[in-house]
Formats: structure tokens, sequence, C-alpha cells
């Protein structure tokens, strides 16, 4: 059974930056897409951040292109959301997933993460 193991998360202030971190418990992310979602309460998950496998091909919502960056390093088998510029709007749950294709769509992802929270203050 694949486990996804998010950290990095805190409490920031608005313009801070945050590395996210996304590692296997049992499992691997060899060969597979790796993306990075959010979810505001009450609200379904949305897409942020998607990279392809082994990497070089990334996607990005359109709300955080040019402010966070989504990596991976296959050596250690983890994969990284760097977020710059926080803002206050950017205060989420964040999780992880795996899937075959870095697809927006959070369905076509097989495995997530619990989640990490990311606080933003104003």
């Amino acid at each position: 059974q694949v486990q996804l193991v998010e950290s990095g998360g805190g409490l920031v202030q608005t313009g801070d930056s945050l590395r996210l971190s996304c590692a296997p418990s049992g499992g691997t992310f060899s060969g597979y897409a790796m993306g990075w979602f959010r979810q505001f309460p009450g609200k379904e998950r949305e897409f942020v951040a998607s990279i392809n496998w082994p990497g070089g091909v990334t996607y990005y919502a359109t709300s955080v292109k040019g402010r966070f960056t989504i990596s991976r390093d296959n050596t250690k088998n983890t994969v990284y959301l760097k977020m710059d510029s926080l803002r206050p709007e950017d205060t989420a749950v964040y999780f992880c997933a795996r899937g075959m294709t870095p697809t927006t769509q959070a369905s076509r992802y097989n495995y997530w993460g619990q989640g990490t929270q990311v606080t933003v203050s104003s």
C-alpha cells in the first residue's frame, strides 16, 4: 500500500516562502507523475501544480504561476512545492498525489497524502 507523506507546512506571513515536501512511505514515485492540490474549507480540492516523470514538464494553476515551483528529486524519491510570495488566499491544506500523467484533474490521481496545513497571515 502506497502512502504519501507531506511535510513543511506551517504559519507564515504575507510575502514569506515555504517549501513543501512529499515522500512515499512504502512504494515509490519512480515512473509516476506527481501533483499538488489544495483544499479550502468547505471547498473541493483544486489543482496547484504537477510534474511528469522523470521531470521537466510542469503545469501550474493560474493563481500560483510565477510564485510556486514544483520539482522532484528522483534520487531521494521526493517531490517539492516551493511557494514564494505567499498570500493570505493561499491558506489551505495542501495535498500531494501520485498518478500516471501530470493532469490537473484530481480524480486521475490514485494515491494521496493526508495533507499539510499552510496558513498565511496578513
